[in-house]
């Protein structure tokens, strides 16, 4: 792609249809710049570049149907740009075999770790645009996030009236999300509520981070611990509310950051395993009015778990 080809040098103007009712303002973004870094994004929308219905607006802000989005010209170098590729049909279909429950209405899927959520910001494709090559459907929508290296449960609706129903539980907190995690050190209280406010801030090179500040939102997790090591804990994480890299840092700010976690505690040291991911895993969602979801710990996550329970 030249710097000539890029397709957003002037003015665009998009129009939101019943479909994208209730949508993020950044996720609408994301799927119709394509080839624009999410970092870009968002800062076209911090410097109010991006306006609806001629009105500034946050990344968060949801969009309403009938409403007009207008992005200011987008100037960017040739390097600046991501080459949008097509999902390969080995990656698009082993998604598929990772349904675990299927509704008229609601896909969950259990995401491995080192697959987006949805392309963007370097990455050419995410989770969203391989089911929707895979299934043929375009309107297939996250409903929630969860972090490129996190792996397991996602729910993606498809349809514009469980995306709204479901967001609106979660924000609700009606939603009970439990992750398995396994974090360094040997965690002493059976259970605790780790209550720590969580800011969230840019690196100089765009990159998100998230630290404990009073400053921050109200944030809390309750932590259980499933079972001790020598040097490490399995834990069961309930985040009660949903804040960026909470469990993360919810975990560092106790002295048990997780192992595997490059971003938050990979400064204290562990040689005990060799951890080749982050070691946090979606493993329970229970939805009102739905079965509870299940998705057993990974392989890689029990082949840890394996080697710590050898070490005496």
């Amino acid at each position: 792609m030249t710097h000539s080809d890029l397709p957003w040098q002037s003015v665009s103007w998009f129009d939101v249809t019943e479909h994208q009712d209730g949508q993020r303002i950044d996720n609408f973004l994301f799927s119709r710049l394509k080839g624009v870094p999410k970092s870009r994004v968002y800062r076209l929308i911090r410097e109010g570049e991006v306006r609806v219905n001629k009105k500034r607006v946050k990344a968060e802000s949801r969009l309403i149907s009938g409403d007009q989005v207008r992005v200011a010209p987008i100037r960017m170098q040739q390097h600046d740009a991501e080459q949008v590729v097509p999902v390969g049909d080995k990656v698009a279909q082993g998604l598929l075999k990772r349904i675990v429950y299927e509704d008229e209405g609601l896909l969950v899927v259990n995401k491995p770790s080192g697959i987006a959520v949805h392309g963007g910001s370097g990455v050419a494709y995410g989770l969203i645009e391989a089911l929707r090559q895979a299934t043929g459907k375009k309107y297939l929508e996250l409903i929630h996030r969860i972090d490129r290296d996190t792996s397991g449960l996602v729910m993606i609706s498809k349809k514009r009236s469980v995306l709204k129903l479901l967001q609106d539980d979660l924000r609700a907190h009606r939603i009970k999300k439990t992750y398995a995690a396994i974090v360094k050190g040997v965690v002493t209280l059976d259970e605790q509520l780790i209550d720590a406010p969580l800011l969230r801030y840019e690196l100089a090179n765009g990159e998100r981070r998230v630290r404990i500040s009073k400053e921050g939102k109200p944030s809390q997790t309750i932590w259980k611990v499933a079972e001790r090591f020598k040097h490490a804990t399995l834990v069961h994480a309930s985040p009660l509310s949903g804040r960026t890299h909470q469990i993360r840092v919810h975990g560092l700010s106790i002295g048990h950051p997780l192992i595997g976690d490059d971003k938050y505690g990979h400064q204290t040291p562990f040689h005990d395993v060799d951890a080749r991911r982050l070691c946090l895993h979606a493993m329970r969602l229970e939805i009102p009015n739905y079965p509870v979801i299940n998705a057993p710990l990974p392989e890689d996550m029990q082949a840890i778990v394996a080697k710590l329970r050898m070490i005496k």
